[in-house]
């Protein structure tokens, strides 16, 4: 546990405070960084959610090609890059960013665990299984593709989706290598906090 965390619990004020109060000091310190540092830290993860969004477009012009969808373009990639988007700026927030600002998550190599995998499955996993319902409905609706029968559905789907995966192995690479690498300056930025006495006012800068 960091010299933070202990000393909030030292307190003896009980668990759900101490945690209350470490949040406190990351907050005071996290203000005292420098300009490029807070902004990293802030909008890191936007952009990080923005490749799901892109990844989200990508899967699911793939799909579209696949089951030959030419309706609907607006009303598929319209959830295809804001649900990705949504959902890895969520993930990464619950398990790295606010972890990191309480000071549960001292662990560098777990976090970047955390954020290779909140990229591979926000900006990857999640686009692909998201892009398969929403235009397999599409191509039933507007018959655009021949619909497997109930018993060979699986197989189907199954089949059809092989090749659009490998195709979106670039894509969930270079998701896991991004997470890997904004965690990482996450954890530099906070190694920086800790740093910083908490009577000091002075800022840090690089």
């Amino acid at each position: 546990m960091t010299d933070v965390a202990t000393s909030a619990n030292d307190t003896a004020q009980g668990q759900k405070l101490s945690r209350a109060m470490i949040i406190e000091m990351m907050t005071k310190k996290f203000e005292r960084l420098s300009d490029m540092d807070r902004n990293m830290f802030s909008y890191g993860p936007v952009y990080l959610a923005g490749n799901a969004g892109f990844a989200g477009l990508v899967a699911n012009s793939f799909y579209r090609r696949a089951l030959n969808v030419s309706q609907g373009r607006f009303t598929s990639s319209l959830p295809m890059a804001v649900l990705p988007f949504l959902t890895t700026a969520a993930l990464y927030t619950a398990t790295v960013t606010n972890p990191i600002m309480s000071g549960d998550l001292n662990c560098p190599t777990c976090v970047l665990i955390r954020g290779a995998l909140v990229g591979v499955v926000g900006g990857g996993i999640y686009p692909i299984l998201l892009a398969l319902p929403v235009n397999a409905g599409l191509a039933s609706r507007y018959s655009s593709a021949p619909m497997p029968e109930k018993g060979n559905a699986l197989r189907f789907w199954v089949n059809l989706s092989r090749p659009i995966v490998r195709k979106m192995y670039a894509v969930l690479l270079l998701q896991a290598l991004f997470g890997t690498y904004l965690s990482s300056k996450h954890y530099e930025i906070y190694l920086k906090m800790l740093k910083i006495p908490d009577s000091d006012s002075e800022e840090i800068h690089d």
